[in-house]
């Protein structure tokens, strides 16, 4: 096996455990709340958390092909001209700093932090720290960390992953602001003013 075939899953299962498992029980565990807010209805907020869960097994299946069965990853067509050794470098650079990245900001919210929206209490506004950058830091840490998948294991199936959650992560964001404008009112739109969704 190569450096990346080894070293991609458990950095993958460490990415998951840290950003959402951990840090979910360390939120319900200070608060009370349970962060992940998905439900099961047909609403946009929800189709949105399904995408998400199924962007999460196309990772998994993409990895597990690429380590493990390296005979069938043929069927989800790599791009063996993108195959570069620089090219793997610079997507491990950017998961490993979307990954600090990501923890920073989850940090920063604080108690705010939520796995979707829940739209029958107020958090806090954050503005401070990444936030100052970015109205929505973690959803970049978030794409930058399947581009870099995709920069690892360049196939159709891992860029396909990037498209969709770009999308997703899109139609969120813009849930969300529809909720903090709500929510927060002028402080919010003042701060929308200030800082760019993205950077």
């Amino acid at each position: 096996m190569s450096f990346y075939q080894i070293i991609l899953p458990i950095f993958t299962i460490v990415y998951l455990l840290q950003v959402f498992v951990i840090q979910s029980w360390i939120q319900w565990k200070k608060t009370g709340i349970k962060p992940y807010v998905f439900g099961n209805t047909d609403s946009p907020h929800d189709y949105c958390g399904k995408m998400y869960r199924l962007m999460v097994i196309g990772t998994w299946v993409s990895i597990a092909l690429y380590s493990f069965f390296p005979d069938q990853y043929s069927y989800i067509l790599p791009f063996w001209y993108l195959e570069f050794e620089w090219m793997q470098h610079l997507g491990a650079g950017l998961a490993i700093l979307s990954f600090i990245w990501i923890i920073i900001a989850q940090n920063q919210m604080a108690k705010s932090w939520r796995i979707g929206i829940d739209y029958s209490e107020t958090t806090t506004l954050k503005t401070n720290g990444l936030f100052k950058v970015s109205r929505n830091p973690i959803f970049l840490g978030v794409v930058v960390s399947y581009l870099g998948t995709f920069l690892i294991i360049p196939n159709s199936l891992s860029l396909t992953i990037l498209l969709v959650t770009y999308v997703v992560i899109q139609i969120q964001v813009r849930l969300e602001e529809e909720y903090l404008k709500t929510s927060h009112g002028k402080a919010y739109s003042d701060y929308m003013d200030d800082v760019r969704r993205w950077i």
